[in-house]
């Protein structure tokens, strides 16, 4: 079962109502993008939930030494910004780098209106209550998308697949699907309802006109995954065929067959 890729779950977990029925479906029904899916809406959560920042307390002085050292700032921005002595410091610099204004004659006291409210001071962004906790938040979204792409392999893919239909005396049915693996191998999967062997059930595939056929194993339960051999041309053993072979030591087909039928793309 291909599994979602990375953007297709970011937006199902950014945004509730993203019209994506197919996607939901598998999440329902694939744990792997389910777990996935979870991980994701849990940090979105956590970004549109506002944090309780009572309980918050001002970094110390080497937070800020860490960032400037980190972003070679320069000099001027040597002091940390969240001391209580920055703002005094500054000011009293900016008051001693100020020629002092000419002695004039006070102007008459403003007073605004009542329904006038007096403009707060602008925080600068690192004050602003929350700011680190969202931007943490949305750094590990996406560093989580990163991680899923990067890390996730690549998904199997299926080939072909036939139905398998019983033969003479015989009852059993089933499916079977070529699939590639991330290594680009390529796997031939059984499913039959029952076993209806006498002796053991062996899984060939054979040329349209039964003329040639290569053994791919021994299929010990009523399911197996076969590795089909490489450089094996599909195209010229389309048939796949589930024989009853007795223990009698012969390596060749029994001309009994259980169940077969002929791989479609």
């Amino acid at each position: 079962m291909p599994h979602l890729d990375p953007e297709q779950l970011s937006l199902l977990a950014l945004y509730d109502g993203w019209e994506d029925p197919a996607g939901r479906e598998h999440l329902a029904a694939c744990p792997e993008c389910a777990a996935d899916y979870a991980a994701l809406r849990r940090t979105v959560d956590a970004v549109k939930t506002t944090p309780d920042t009572s309980r918050l307390t001002v970094p110390g002085p080497q937070v800020w030494a860490g960032i400037h050292r980190e972003l070679g700032l320069s000099e001027s921005v040597r002091e940390d910004p969240l001391s209580p002595d920055s703002a005094k410091g500054a000011a009293e610099g900016a008051a001693k780098e100020t020629p002092a204004a000419p002695a004039v004659k006070p102007a008459p006291a403003h007073v605004p209106p009542s329904n006038v409210v007096p403009l707060r001071r602008r925080r600068t962004w690192w004050q602003r209550p929350g700011t680190w906790v969202a931007a943490a938040a949305a750094a590990v979204l996406v560093v989580v998308g990163a991680v899923l792409t990067v890390t996730r392999p690549p998904q199997p893919q299926q080939l072909a697949a036939a139905q398998l239909t019983p033969l003479a005396q015989h009852s059993a049915a089933g499916s079977a699907k070529v699939v590639t693996a991330g290594d680009g191998s390529r796997n031939l999967e059984i499913n039959l309802d029952k076993d209806e062997a006498k002796g053991y059930q062996e899984v060939w595939l054979i040329a349209p006109d039964l003329s040639r056929l290569v053994s791919l194993g021994v299929m010990n339960s009523t399911s197996g995954t076969f590795q089909v051999p490489a450089g094996l041309d599909l195209a010229q053993y389309p048939v796949v065929d589930v024989s009853d072979e007795p223990m009698d030591g012969n390596p060749a087909h029994s001309s009994v067959s259980i169940a077969r039928g002929t791989l479609t793309s």
